[in-house]
């Protein structure tokens, strides 16, 4: 315990990054709270990852016996299919209760003091926590901030939480309107656009950028669009941004072509989901306190070891992770960070390998990845003055698909020419979220292709369209 101080380390914010440091920071023997101000579990429990695959479950399932030509491949032939969108939304429901008691009570069991109210930052190794009793001071020999992210609203669109909503709503499924607008074909944009298709709702998809699903590697989004929109009661428009958004009955929206600003159409739909991505919830956190400026889009600037910095100076005993560092918004990062910053405060040199962290849209079928696109292994290649190559192999070719009847996929490696590293790994099919790990372990591994060809993978299953595209690597 550290001398003069009521604890070792103290978190503000209990979404999953704070969790994954307490846990780590108590069996490291620091003694340890966590300061929360809403719900325990942060977005990804209550809001995000949790919520939404349940909901994606459900809508999967019903997408499934709904597919007759699909069942009727394999000789199964079904009624007609019925589903209740309260039950669905109470399964969402239930196991968000479900995830933040036992994330609460994990917590809990191993002596984490859980502080209830606004956590802020009130000079060097000092918290101040408003809560309902008023406001308390707390000290602590080091503080970590994972404080999360909230929807971004883009100017223009006006959320009333009902008929315009972000996916803080969405995921309560509190209705299914006959016609929804998604603003985005991110992530979020994809799993709702599934969601809704899946339960009768036509889809109108409106993306800014030139093409759908930007972020994700180009051949991967081609397919998943021939897969996950064409055929689907999905109508997209491109290079075309939501200009105002007024909500109602009806929602009416403007559009405008995105780079030229001109007005394209006006269309009126009975719901629309703001899918524009999240920004930092990095205000009133009290780092004026310790002379910390946000950077210009209002992320906590820190090092590789989590730790904060003030004109590119380390702060003493501060730590920020997470959404709210915008070095990488996802929920296993965060909780990565959280780890790497506890084992740098105990005094373990440490930092996270973002490249071999791993993302997947749930969707059906998924889309996953990890490391780096063709494009961006291009750009690095051209700094680092080496060639890359790229391989591939399709589900249609692999046996445990056929076997599903479910072979639309793609594996895509993007590899050095000279070496043979691995930089980044690229599915969509069937389980692409799960065979995606042992990718994610040959890149922070740094494994070539070469020796990836001669891993032995059980047959028939999945995982062997890796084994296909690392030997036609190596074939090549």
């Amino acid at each position: 315990m550290s001398q003069g101080f009521d604890y070792d380390l103290v978190i503000i914010g209990a979404g999953v990054g704070g969790h994954g440091a307490a846990l780590h920071a108590v069996s490291c023997g620091l003694k340890t709270a966590i300061i929360e101000a809403a719900d325990m579990g942060g977005t990804c429990v209550n809001r995000g990852c949790i919520p939404s695959k349940a909901l994606l479950a459900a809508s999967g399932r019903v997408r499934e016996l709904r597919n007759a030509h699909h069942l009727k491949s394999l000789g199964i032939q079904i009624g007609s299919v019925e589903f209740d969108r309260q039950a669905i939304a109470n399964h969402a429901g239930n196991l968000v209760a479900k995830i933040q008691g036992d994330l609460t009570n994990s917590l809990k069991r191993l002596g984490v003091d859980i502080i209830r109210g606004w956590g802020k930052v009130a000079g060097t190794q000092k918290v101040s926590v408003t809560g309902d009793g008023g406001e308390k001071t707390i000290t602590a020999k080091d503080i970590i901030l994972s404080p999360g992210s909230v929807p971004f609203v883009p100017p223009g669109i006006e959320v009333d939480g009902k008929t315009v909503f972000t996916s803080d709503q969405g995921v309560k499924l509190e209705t299914l309107p006959n016609w929804v607008a998604i603003i985005g074909s991110g992530y979020i944009g994809l799993e709702f656009s599934d969601i809704y298709s899946a339960l009768g709702c036509e889809i109108t998809l409106i993306e800014a950028l030139d093409q759908l699903m930007p972020g994700f590697d180009r051949d991967i989004a081609k397919l998943a669009e021939r897969v996950l929109i064409t055929p689907r009661d999905i109508e997209t428009k491109v290079g075309i941004y939501a200009k105002k958004v007024i909500p109602g009955s009806p929602v009416v929206i403007e559009l405008a072509d995105f780079k030229t600003k001109e007005d394209v159409d006006v269309i009126e739909v009975d719901a629309c989901l703001v899918a524009t991505g999240r920004i930092p919830a990095t205000q009133n956190l009290g780092l004026e306190s310790v002379g910390v400026e946000l950077d210009r889009r209002n992320f906590i600037p820190v090092d590789d070891s989590m730790a904060v910095l003030s004109a590119g100076e380390i702060v003493p005993h501060l730590w920020a992770i997470g959404d709210a560092n915008g070095k990488m918004m996802l929920a296993h990062a965060a909780s990565a960070q959280g780890i790497v910053a506890v084992e740098n405060i105990i005094g373990h040199q440490r930092t996270v390998d973002y490249r071999s962290i791993p993302a997947a849209a749930f969707t059906h079928p998924e889309v996953s990845y990890v490391g780096l696109t063709e494009a961006q292994a291009k750009e690095l290649g051209e700094t680092e003055n080496f060639a890359i190559a790229t391989s591939r192999s399709y589900f249609k070719g692999n046996s445990k698909a056929l076997a599903e009847n479910e072979a639309d996929g793609i594996a895509k490696v993007v590899y050095r020419q000279d070496t043979g590293e691995v930089l980044g790994v690229h599915i969509f099919g069937l389980h692409a979220s799960d065979l995606i790990h042992e990718a994610s372990a040959a890149v922070a591994n740094r494994q070539s292709v070469q020796n990836l060809a001669h891993l032995v993978h059980a047959h028939p299953t999945l995982s062997e369209v890796l084994d296909e595209a690392y030997k036609r690597a190596v074939a090549s």
